[in-house]
């Protein structure tokens, strides 16, 4: 099971992070309280083992932008959180080497997903916030061409239910495993533990998409 903790905004989250068993580490390089900047994503990184994939989380921009801002950081992926289209994804995944789409809940259900150049589909609340759970039914019915990384309200007490029903290849948190603006070692430690355990090792979904991160970082 693939763990991305999303939204750090420092170096001590960020190695809590890893420390716990941490797959990702989510920087969000758009407007948002737990934006950061370019620079501090570059020195949070450096100091991060090599085989943590590093996501810089974009929203709408530019896509030569997402591009630029990834190699400046020295990130490995690229996360679109906006309106991208799927000529805008192409061009990203051209150039990055790993690329997630990301889409509402509501949206994936009537998107195309199967034509975005992407390596997995996140599926997001349909209001992206703190604790928003949403009908897990949507996910359901999103078209498997992708893997699907599971975000949106997730935490330590409900992502074992969330895995066990829709057996996403990996799961997404931020706000889940925070107290205040900072990550929580107890929450953080319970999410990637219970997350790990909802599905035995071979019963894992399986990795059918043109990226294999454990092969390949």
């Amino acid at each position: 099971m693939f763990v991305k903790i999303c939204g750090v905004t420092n170096e001590e989250d960020a190695l809590l992070a890893v420390a716990m068993g941490a797959d990702a580490i989510g920087f969000v390089l758009a407007p948002s309280p737990r934006q950061v900047a370019i620079g501090a994503a570059r020195d949070i990184a450096r100091r991060l083992p090599a085989d943590v994939i590093t996501v810089g989380v974009f929203c709408d921009a530019l896509p030569q932008r997402v591009v630029d801002l990834v190699y400046q950081a020295g990130l490995r992926a690229a996360q679109l959180n906006g309106h991208e289209t799927s000529e805008d994804v192409a061009f990203v995944a051209e150039k990055v080497p790993l690329v997630i789409k990301a889409f509402t809940a509501n949206a994936v259900v009537t998107a195309d997903v199967s034509g975005y150049r992407a390596d997995a589909i996140l599926v997001d609340a349909p209001a992206p916030g703190p604790g928003k759970v949403f009908d897990w039914r949507l996910a359901e019915r999103m078209p498997r061409s992708h893997r699907l990384i599971l975000g949106g309200g997730l935490d330590p007490g409900n992502v074992a239910d969330a895995i066990q029903r829709l057996r996403p290849w990996g799961v997404d948190v931020s706000a889940g495993v925070e107290t205040g603006s900072r990550k929580d070692p107890r929450k953080v430690r319970a999410f990637i533990l219970e997350a790990r355990a909802a599905l035995p090792e071979d019963t894992e979904p399986a990795a059918d998409g043109p990226y294999d991160w454990q092969e390949e970082w």
